[in-house]
């Protein structure tokens, strides 16, 4: 499973697609081309042989127009500067879609995970975390998981924070354990939500998820909620892949069953009939979700999409070109900025709690989730419908409308 590169001209692009159905200034649009700062740190670890290795790192902070900045932490093999740039820009889209008191950001380092011991990624994450000490915080920075890390990388950043800093600032980082000021449904969320809109939106076309054939393109925390969210509102969930490739059903997998023979063998592969990962993108079904990384369905594989319905349950699962291929089709996309938007929306709630103190039940935070999601969705619907756009082009106009309002108001600092 391998994604293709991100665009910063392929998402100004559907930016200039959504200006006619928006009120925004050359000043406010100034503002969201440039991000805020990007910062590139050397980061020296000492192995466990002994040796020295040095790593690069990297954080953007898109927009602070709105509110502090907040987006995750990827370990990646690959990430670059350009990378978190544009993954900021939509953090920083989705946050106003949802209608969030915040602005967007990205970092993270260019690593594989999975090349280092335990002790080696703890070194790691700390020395990157002591870089930033000074730009981030709960006023300024917020950081959280993404790919290649974990509620275990959040506490180390957390801790790290606090032996630079002298204090303890739980709502420094997000997507925390529990006992650490983490909340309920943190790793569900984005799943969860994804399974729903694709349910909204269904609905909204005259169909229903009962009985709905689909295939989930990665399987693991977000795949899976959205898998099983999938099957409880109706659907019959096919396929799923993972990093080693894929396994099928016909008459439907057992996504319990699964989940516990993934835990017990590292992969998905062996449990029902074998498929690709890129078989999974191809099956002819009414949902395709995709939960992997960005660029998921690019130039080289719209062709072969042959799903009524992609959902984008992760950022830039679906690069432009695709898309405007998809569209020609008749395929219908839901994207990122409405269709992930819970993970964005538990972060905040989390962040919410920490600063308040008090921490809400696992059933106050669903609903809350829920709530936030279906308003967000609820607009984006209303505004296709007066308009006459799809989805991405509503939610992009609103975005863009609500951080021009916020940048006019704020002014231009001489």
């Amino acid at each position: 499973m391998r994604a293709s590169g991100l665009n910063w001209q392929g998402l100004m692009e559907q930016l200039q697609d959504a200006l006619p159905y928006c009120a925004v200034s050359d000043q406010s649009l100034a503002y969201f081309k440039y991000p805020k700062r990007t910062l590139s740190v050397n980061l020296p670890v000492r192995m466990d042989d002994g040796q020295i290795r040095v790593f690069r790192g990297y954080r953007t902070v898109h927009s602070t127009a709105r509110g502090p900045s907040m987006g995750g932490v990827r370990f990646k093999a690959g990430l670059n500067a350009h990378e978190c740039e544009v993954l900021a820009a939509i953090m920083t889209l989705k946050a106003a879609v949802a209608d969030l008191p915040l602005g967007g950001a990205k970092g993270g380092v260019n690593v594989d995970p999975a090349t280092l011991s335990p002790g080696e990624l703890e070194g790691l994450t700390r020395r990157y975390t002591s870089e930033l000490v000074e730009l981030i915080g709960k006023n300024e920075d917020i950081l959280a998981p993404d790919v290649g890390s974990d509620q275990q990388t959040m506490a180390w950043i957390l801790d790290t924070y606090g032996e630079n800093t002298g204090e303890t600032v739980s709502g420094v980082v997000v997507g925390k354990p529990i006992p650490l000021g983490g909340s309920y449904a943190s790793k569900d969320a984005r799943g969860r939500s994804a399974a729903l809109v694709a349910g909204r939106v269904l609905k909204e076309q005259g169909e229903s998820l009962n009985r709905a054939r689909a295939a989930v393109y990665g399987f693991g925390d977000v795949g899976r909620k959205a898998a099983r969210t999938l099957a409880a509102e109706g659907a019959l969930v096919i396929a799923v892949s993972d990093q080693d490739g894929g396994t099928f059903a016909s008459g439907g997998l057992d996504l319990e069953a699964l989940a516990a023979y993934r835990e017990q063998h590292g992969s998905v592969q062996g449990f029902a009939t074998d498929i690709t990962a890129d078989e999974v993108i191809e099956l002819d079904v009414d949902v395709l979700m995709l939960a992997y990384d960005y660029g998921a369905v690019n130039a080289g594989n719209a062709h072969a999409v042959r799903a009524r319905y992609v959902v984008e349950a992760t950022n830039r699962a679906v690069l432009p070109e695709a898309e405007r291929f998809l569209k020609l089709q008749g395929v219908t996309v839901l994207p990122d900025l409405v269709a992930s938007i819970g993970g964005l929306i538990v972060n905040y709630l989390e962040w919410v709690q920490d600063a308040s103190n008090f921490f809400w039940t696992e059933t106050e935070i669903e609903e809350a989730i829920d709530l936030r999601v279906d308003r967000a969705v609820d607009a984006v619907l209303e505004f296709m419908r007066t308009r006459q756009t799809d989805m991405r082009t509503a939610a992009y106009a609103m975005a863009l409308n609500r951080l021009h309002e916020a940048s006019v108001m704020r002014g231009v600092y001489p």
